[in-house]
């Protein structure tokens, strides 16, 4: 009888090594997952109450409690108001939900200008550091020379050069979390080449 237990055992033992591996191995694999939709694990403390009474609207409207927390997040959106508008000549109120497609983008720095440049009272103290950074680098910018042969131009969203800031993102947040000094930053003609004296 020991002999037939040691024989299952090391057969058990075989067996979960052989699952450890094939769960490394799916841990490791790329592009693993749903291809349709990306998300992400957010943990939520909810007090007892608040708990259970998601867990019967879940129930309710037939879906999981997470199901019904991200539905929750959604329909509140609609009532989140981001801009207050003077509701005159079609300047009416904005929510959330309203402007979700003008604030999305899947890369982070498109991202961060829609913000920046539409609703700067929303960033961090750190975020209003990072958009300074941009705002104050014409080399990002599209512009032209005043007056004075200087390079000006205006931080709208619609003259930011993206590609500029996608391939120098990482310098900027770099330098906006103090790891990295301004020289590092891309530099640009600041007075017209055409007009300088030789």
């Amino acid at each position: 009888m020991g002999n037939e237990l040691k024989k299952q055992l090391t057969e058990l033992e075989g067996a979960i090594d052989e699952a450890q591996q094939v769960s490394d191995s799916l841990k490791r694999k790329p592009g693993g997952g749903s291809k349709l939709s990306r998300s992400e694990t957010v943990t939520v403390r909810l007090d007892p109450k608040l708990r259970y009474l998601a867990e019967l609207a879940s129930r309710k409207q037939r879906r999981t409690v997470s199901s019904f927390i991200e539905w929750a997040i959604e329909d509140s959106l609609n009532r989140i108001i981001i801009y207050d508008g003077t509701g005159h000549n079609g300047d009416d109120d904005l929510s959330i939900a309203d402007q979700s497609s003008a604030l999305w983008d899947v890369d982070e720095p498109d991202r961060f200008v829609k913000l920046a440049s539409r609703y700067q009272e929303l960033l961090t103290h750190d975020e209003q550091i990072l958009w300074k950074l941009i705002r104050e680098n014409g080399w990002l910018w599209r512009g032209n020379y005043n007056k004075s042969d200087e390079w000006a131009w205006t931080p709208h969203v619609n003259n930011i050069i993206f590609e500029r800031l996608r391939d120098k993102w990482a310098l900027f947040k770099a330098v906006a979390d103090g790891t990295a000094e301004k020289d590092v930053l891309p530099s640009w003609e600041k007075s017209n080449p055409d007009t300088i004296p030789f």
